[in-house]
């Protein structure tokens, strides 16, 4: 694979080849990641202006400074690329699949006459693992199946070959319930037991037919030998198989090992259904649901959903069945969207999932709005305003007898904290401790920047103070000429007065209203967010007095230091390699001697 580096303004010297794009910001952050058949054609879609790219994309494109690219073999290697780097990464821009669960595993153990138990930690060393399950329920039962059929031990023992010789164990209550064979007192080998465990991977590799067959040929083989008691008891795990088959049977058994994934979506999200399918039976089931980024298409969403879920549940699929068809196929991945038959079954049986899915979602989404429309109609209410405050922003200020002045603005989106949307703000343009200027100052910039960026206005603007701190906040608005647009209050901390714009007297909500308790919750926020923000300041310039007060060390390599080591300790415990590396020799020379003739001192 090459890489290479390119602006914006160079799009058209991309090579017409297959491979990954990355677009970088200012401060080179990676923001966006993207596959291509044709790197060329791809990326000069973006900077096309005769293109009809949403307004999003048209926002993250006037982010990019710097463009990236890989090139590989085939398209499905760019595919396989992109969805390493973007689970990797997680740039902005590019929808995520998240999932906060833990999916449990099962593990076969590496060591002497091996266990097998659920585990959702996965160590290689310890042994194999085999899922993850999406269900807990489905994976105990799988377990309980491979239980009834061999006997494999449960106990923690060591059963190293010199410890069974020595006779440290005796049998216990699973040994005379017939659950286990006492491999810990050698009434079993290990050649047997590694028998039982073979045929209990291929159960949870899916592979039923093998263990089948295991099973049918002990049977037959005790048979001829007159063995009938043995015989039948390998004729009952071969219908106990041949059972729990059936009732996972979905499909035609004939078919082979395949996946299926579906999509349905609207204008916000996408839902995804995943199935895996082995000789008919159905071995796994997720749906996901992904939040749109940059509008995009629903082929685009249901190849990286396909990758990012094959990768998770460690699928070996020979084929994979889609309910859109792709505009081009691609390359290294064997997918088709079928039209009739049992295949088309599977794909309505998934879409019916996927279905099912939004719908819950749906559902539950509108019981939380319920629930959160319900506080902020209530602050509407109280408020008086002709809007539901559905988008409330909130500021505050800090400092220490006039240092280190800071602010914060916290966002709180139907209720609930928006954190990707909190700001710090370093007070530029005020000197010594005055809060009311501090105030208009922080309240300008915000949306000044928001009417730059042409982004929307909160539906109610929070100051924590009172009537000086108000009067401040909406002399920036007015100066903006945005005052109006929006309403705006004042919450002083002593009796929780409410004050409104050109009003001396305060209005007082019900100590006990939910409403009151959520004003409340976003002030200590944005108090929280500004004091934290503070502390950091006063600490990092405490450090940097310290450090600049050394000979031949300047603002600059100050910050270099405390970026790199965090620390007045860390630094003093730096060797001269370390600084120099960071530093410089000279400089680094310089701080080391300083420390020498201070080191009493």
């Amino acid at each position: 694979m090459q890489s290479s580096s390119y602006t914006p303004e160079e799009h058209l010297q991309l090579p017409d080849q297959p491979g990954v794009y990355k677009y970088f910001n200012e401060e080179n952050e990676l923001i966006y990641v993207g596959k291509a058949k044709s790197l060329k054609k791809r990326v000069s879609s973006y900077f096309n202006k005769n293109t009809g790219v949403n307004h999003k994309t048209r926002r993250m494109v006037k982010e990019i400074r710097k463009i990236e690219i890989t090139l590989v073999d085939n398209e499905f290697d760019a595919l396989l690329l992109e969805n390493n780097l973007i689970k990797k990464i997680q740039p902005k821009y590019n929808i995520l699949l998240r999932d906060d669960k833990t999916y449990p595993y099962l593990l076969i153990t590496k060591e002497n006459f091996p266990r097998i138990f659920p585990t959702r930690k996965m160590i290689p060393k310890r042994g194999t693992y085999f899922g993850p399950f999406a269900s807990v329920k489905a994976m105990n039962n799988v377990l309980d199946l491979i239980r009834e059929l061999f006997t494999i031990r449960t106990c923690k023992l060591d059963l190293s070959p010199y410890k069974i010789a020595e006779n440290k164990y005796k049998v216990c209550l699973e040994y005379h319930i017939r659950n286990c064979q006492g491999p810990c007192v050698g009434y079993q080998n290990e050649q047997a037991y590694q028998k039982d465990i073979e045929q209990a991977k291929h159960i949870l590799k899916g592979n039923l037919g093998v263990a089948k067959t295991y099973f049918k040929q002990e049977m037959q083989h005790y048979a001829e030998s007159m063995e009938y008691e043995k015989a039948h008891r390998y004729k009952e795990k071969y219908d106990l198989l041949e059972k729990y088959q059936a009732k996972s049977l979905i499909t035609n058994p004939g078919f082979g090992n395949l996946d299926v994934c579906t999509i349905v979506s609207d204008e916000k999200s996408a839902y995804v259904n995943y199935m895996r399918v082995k000789s008919g039976s159905l071995i796994v089931s997720k749906n996901v649901e992904i939040k749109k980024r940059l509008d995009e298409e629903d082929e685009e969403i249901l190849l990286i959903a396909l990758i990012r879920l094959q990768d998770q549940f460690q699928s070996d699929a020979d084929e994979v069945l889609l309910n859109v068809e792709l505009s081009n196929p691609i390359e290294g991945l064997n997918v088709f969207a079928p039209k009739i038959g049992d295949k088309k079954k599977l794909i309505e049986l998934s879409l019916k999932n996927a279905l099912f899915y939004k719908k819950e979602k749906a559902l539950l989404i509108g019981l939380n709005l319920d629930k959160k429309d319900r506080v902020i109609r209530q602050l509407q209410k109280d408020l008086s305003l002709s809007e539901i405050p559905d988008h409330i922003e909130c500021f505050d200020n800090s400092n220490i007898q006039g240092t280190s002045p800071v602010a914060s603005m916290v966002c709180f989106l139907n209720g609930k904290p928006a954190v990707k949307e909190y700001r710090h703000y370093h007070i530029k343009t005020v000197e010594g401790p005055n809060d009311f200027a501090s105030m208009k100052e922080i309240v300008g910039r915000r949306y000044k920047r928001l009417l730059e960026e042409g982004l929307p206005m909160p539906k109610l603007v929070v100051i924590d103070g009172g009537k000086g701190q108000l009067s401040s906040a909406v002399e920036a608005l007015q100066e903006l000429g945005v005052y109006g647009r929006m309403p705006i209050i004042g919450i002083a901390k002593r009796l929780e007065e409410i004050y409104f714009p050109g009003d001396s007297y305060p209005i007082h909500i019900d100590k006990k209203s939910e409403s009151l308790r959520l004003l409340q919750r976003i002030r200590d926020e944005a108090h929280r967010f500004a004091i934290t923000f503070h502390r950091n300041v006063r600490s990092k310039n405490a450090f940097g007095t310290q450090l600049t007060s050394i000979p031949g060390i300047g603002e600059n390599t100050a910050d270099k230091l405390l970026s790199h080591f965090k620390s007045l300790k860390k630094i003093n415990e730096a060797e001269e390699e370390e600084l120099a590396s960071v530093i410089g020799l000279s400089r680094a020379k310089a701080l080391l001697e300083w420390k020498e003739k201070n080191k009493g001192a």
